[in-house]
């Protein structure tokens, strides 16, 4: 059995309980910290996202990366077991160095020597604003908390290679942009039975868009969570400006969002987003869908089927696929999950680029949809 000891953390005064850095105070096994990043171009030609997340009561770290390039996307996931190392942010070929902490942080997947048109990537983000927090977000299922995050997020500029299937991208600031979020709480991991809570308080709809913009001298976030009834349950619309520019940061009221869907589906092509500045003039964030990337496709997000963060794949396990995204109903259940498109974004006669988070599924009666089943006409 492991010897119990300090871990190089606990050097440091920033412990918050009478602990080590390497215990966690909840016992709950849903507890993770984790980040993604969203890397992507200004013309739609391809959509990268990458994350690493740690589980502590689950002693599992696990990584993604996944390129959407045409009608395909390449992922690369790796897990193995939890170490006492928690400054050493990577797990096979997939890493992240924080260079400057809220300033600079380096990406790198590693090629794969068996497979030399898969993919790998040397990124160099860069922030362009300061970090932002998101809504304390809270979620319970009946009296069980099932997911309680704290959250930030922020957008800069990238550089670095991408490669993939015999093609380089470079990645230059003025033709890419970069966005992240940080977060850490508890969120469902599989492998819990359900129990009472699932069978009698299953949801009848869900409704979420999570929408960070860059802008050449703003970024613009905006959050919404809604019911089947449309009761929000999250919201945020707030507008950030340059460390150097001594500007604070201005909310834009309660954001509706128009969003015309793709008929037959709930897939979006554009939307309007209505916000209003602190003098209630009124705003229209404006949104064009460049390309998309389906979170429950290669990238591990509920309810993928083949892998799912957190989960315990067993010591230094890799893989790499490629998934064929030409036909939608050759993966039925990413409907029922969240997909982050790119896309351009018009406001106040600027035009930015940033991601439009969007997953709508079950009943949602102000954008008419009656259950599950149903879809834009």
């Amino acid at each position: 059995m492991p010897v119990d000891r300090p871990v190089a953390l606990d050097e440091y005064p920033i412990h918050q309980a009478p602990l080590s850095m390497k215990h966690l105070v909840s016992g709950d096994r849903n507890a993770y910290d984790r980040c993604i990043f969203h890397v992507f171009d200004h013309a739609g030609r391809a959509v990268l996202i990458l994350g690493l997340g740690v589980y502590p009561n689950a002693g599992v770290i696990d990584a993604y990366a996944t390129l959407r390039i045409g009608d395909e996307l390449l992922a690369v996931r790796a897990s193995d077991a939890l170490t006492d190392d928690r400054m050493n942010l990577s797990v096979g070929p997939l890493s992240i160095v924080v260079d400057v902490p809220l300033k600079q942080i380096t990406l790198r997947c590693a090629p794969d020597s068996d497979d030399p048109h898969g993919l790998s990537y040397d990124i160099t983000w860069t922030a362009e604003f300061p970090a932002v927090w998101e809504p304390h977000h809270i979620q319970r299922r009946g009296d069980r908390l099932m997911l309680e995050g704290r959250r930030f997020v922020q957008a800069g500029n990238v550089t670095g290679t991408i490669r993939a299937k015999g093609e380089e991208f470079t990645l230059t600031a003025g033709e890419w942009s970069g966005t992240r979020d940080r977060s850490w709480g508890v969120r469902p991991i599989p492998g819990e039975e359900g129990g009472r809570a699932a069978e009698e308080y299953r949801p009848d709809g869900f409704h979420w868009l999570w929408i960070p913009v860059r802008f050449a001298d703003r970024f613009v976030m905006v959050i919404a969570q809604e019911d089947a009834d449309g009761h929000r349950t999250l919201n945020e619309a707030v507008q950030v400006f340059p460390e150097d520019s001594g500007r604070a940061d201005v909310q834009l009221g309660w954001p509706h969002t128009e969003i015309r869907y793709r008929p037959g589906s709930r897939h979006p092509v554009s939307a309007v987003v209505h916000l209003t500045d602190p003098s209630r003039k009124p705003l229209e964030l404006g949104v064009e869908i460049l390309n998309s990337s389906p979170l429950a496709v290669g990238a591990g997000y509920p309810p993928a089927g083949d892998w799912q963060h957190g989960t315990w794949q067993g010591r230094g396990w890799s893989d790499r696929r490629v998934y064929d995204l030409s036909h939608p109903a050759a993966h039925p259940m990413a409907a029922f999950g969240v997909t982050d498109h790119s896309a351009r974004f018009t406001l106040d006669g600027q035009t930015g680029h940033g991601i439009f988070e969007h997953g709508s599924f079950g009943r949602h009666d102000p954008s008419g949809f009656a259950d599950y089943s149903s879809v834009a006409p």
